[in-house]
């Protein structure tokens, strides 16, 4: 059972460093560089993009940071394991917090964008990129920073756990 339990933490804490490595990647590099080109390609490539990233492996990293994470949590439960619990249930809450900022801000943003249609027929693309890149791009540097510390918290709870192997086998 303990090997299950450190493969499901160890699934959380990779989980959740792709999530986090992806929106950092996107803060310091995509969103840079786009910022830097005109309206029309702005709005294309991220249309393209909110396209190509439903994929499973997306997917499954994404929903893997509350998945893992929270049963790692569960198969943590009992007074032997509550110091690796602790670190799992900030982990976990941090995971939840950067989830909700993507469903409830970033999804809406790209709603926003994929409802404008083709960016050939958008008559005021200017109009658009002004409406959804800062915002985005805020929003963005928010849920990586959450994840980030997740991230930071979930390899806490892993070296706790760790610890409390080798001195209980």
């Amino acid at each position: 059972m303990n090997g299950i339990r450190i493969a499901t933490l160890i699934a959380a804490v990779v989980g959740t460093g792709l999530v986090a490595g992806l929106f950092y990647a996107y803060a310091i590099s995509v969103m840079p560089a786009l910022r830097q080109t005109d309206d029309r390609v702005v709005l294309d490539v991220m249309q393209r993009i909110n396209v190509v990233i439903i994929n499973p492996w997306f997917l499954i990293a994404f929903i893997g940071t509350i998945g893992f994470t929270g049963l790692a949590a569960l198969l943590h439960l009992g007074s032997e394991y509550r110091a690796v619990l602790l670190w799992i249930g900030i982990g976990l809450a941090l995971n939840v917090f950067a989830f909700a900022v993507t469903i409830a801000l970033n999804v809406p943003l790209n709603n926003l964008l994929d409802a404008a249609g083709d960016v050939n027929s958008i008559a005021d693309p200017a109009a658009l990129r002004a409406e959804y890149e800062s915002p985005w791009v805020r929003w963005n540097v928010l849920r990586a920073v959450l994840h980030t510390a997740a991230f930071t918290v979930l390899c806490g709870a892993l070296f706790v756990a760790g610890i409390r192997h080798a001195q209980h086998g």
